[in-house]
Parts: structure tokens; C-alpha cells; sequence
């Protein structure tokens, strides 16, 4: 099935108040949706008046944040424009830089606290306790678009799935494995014998399922785990 993609553009004024910008550090990388991408130029500009340094990061997702992370070592703070803290928190979690995040919409600036941050890490931390206590185990593989490259069989999947299966040897554990085009959170009730869900689809699904673990997240404290042990 043929799919469009069609980008949504957001006409909100997406310029800081004087007090805002006032409350931001001297270098600051820009990030945002795809909703205000058309506009953070703007917000650039207006900075570098300021006196400011800006580096324009652009796009980030809530599950990814590469962009944002080539410019850790540039930029004091990252400035996020947008609503919510779905992205920002990603930015938070990736480049552990202060992240302050305009809502172009209220004219509210706010930033991502310790405590947010801190509260994020502490819940990965129970999701991977619960993967290392359960004997079933079930593997999430998403067919949609965009997600693990749209094909079960893929080398990225095949890659996560391998980092994951891997593990069996550690403990007497079963493997079930379920493909999905859209994920529904309900239809996991009915296959009550599995203990916890290894995501290897968007990283952002697993957030706040208490029985649901990153594959990523498992092979990065694994890799944290080996260094550790050296």
C-alpha cells in the first residue's frame, strides 16, 4: 500500500519574548518538530541578535535525536520550540546538556529538570529488572512505515532481534515473537504468560508500560555492563 506523507505547518508566531531569550545561555542549538521547522530560522536570527551563538540543529523526534546530539559539545543548552515534553525530553536524555523549551503557543519558557530527567532513567531502570526476572518473553516487530524499516525481515530488525535473542543463554527463557502494524496496548492483555515486551520499534512506545523493556535499552546496559566488568 502506497503511503503520503504530508507535512503539517504550523502559522503560530514562534518568536521569543525579550524575557525569555534573557534566560537563555550565550550558545544555544535549536530543535523542533516538524511543525515549527519552517520557522526556527526565525527563531535563530532573532537569537543572533541577541548576541547570542546559534546553532541550528533542526528536527528531532521523540524517539530520535541525532541532530541534536552533533552539536553536545558546541552549544551550552539546547532551546526546544514547541509544545509538551515528549521531544525535548529525548534532547535531555541524549546530549545530558540543559534543555529549555519555548511553547510558542502559551509564550511559556520552561526547562527540563533533574528531577524529570532522573524520574525517565529510574523507570528504564524497572522496565530492565522486569525483562531479567521474566521466562517469556514477548518481541514486538512493527510492520508500519518508518518503524524498523517496514519489513520484518529487515537488517535492522534482524540486528535487534539478534542483540535480544541473544540473552537467552543468560537465563532458561521462551521467545514469542509478535509482528503489528498498529500497536494496540489492549490486545497485549490477551496473551497474559508473557512476562515482559521487548520493544524494537519506536524506543518511545515503551514509555511508561511497566512490563515493556528497549531492545536498545537492553543492549546498552549490557555494552555498560562488560565495561564496567573490564
Amino acid at each position: 500500500m502506497k503511503t503520503l506523507f504530508i507535512h503539517s505547518k504550523s502559522p503560530v508566531d514562534v518568536l521569543l519574548s525579550d524575557v525569555a531569550v534573557a534566560k537563555l545561555p550565550l550558545r544555544v542549538a535549536l530543535v523542533t518538530n516538524i511543525q515549527h521547522l519552517h520557522k526556527l530560522g526565525e527563531v535563530k536570527r532573532q537569537l543572533q541578535a541577541s548576541g547570542r551563538e546559534v546553532f541550528l540543529a533542526g528536527q528531532i523526534l521523540g524517539c530520535r535525536a541525532e541532530s541534536a546530539a552533533k552539536f553536545e559539545k558546541d552549544a551550552d543548552a539546547f532551546l526546544y520550540v514547541g509544545s509538551g515534553v515528549f521531544h525535548p525530553l529525548k534532547v535531555a536524555m541524549t546530549t545530558k546538556k540543559p534543555v529549555f523549551c519555548w511553547n510558542p503557543k502559551t509564550g511559556g519558557l520552561s526547562q527540563i529538570s533533574e528531577e524529570d530527567r532522573k524520574k525517565y532513567a529510574d523507570f528504564k531502570l524497572r522496565q530492565l529488572n522486569v525483562f531479567y526476572n521474566a521466562a517469556a518473553v514477548g518481541v514486538l516487530i512493527s510492520t508500519k512505515q518508518g518503524q524498523s524499516d517496514n519489513k520484518i525481515n529487515s537488517p535492522s530488525v534482524e540486528l535487534k532481534l539478534r542483540k535480544a535473542l541473544q540473552l537467552k543463554a543468560r537465563k532458561d527463557r521462551q521467545y514469542f515473537l509478535f509482528a503489528f502494524d498498529t500497536l494496540s496496548v489492549q490486545q497485549l492483555e490477551d496473551f497474559p504468560f508473557i512476562e515482559c515486551w521487548v520493544n524494537t520499534a519506536c524506543s518511545r512506545i515503551a514509555d511508561e508500560k511497566i512490563n515493556m523493556v528497549n531492545v536498545d535499552d537492553i543492549v546498552e546496559h549490557e555494552n555498560s555492563s562488560i565495561r564496567t566488568s573490564s
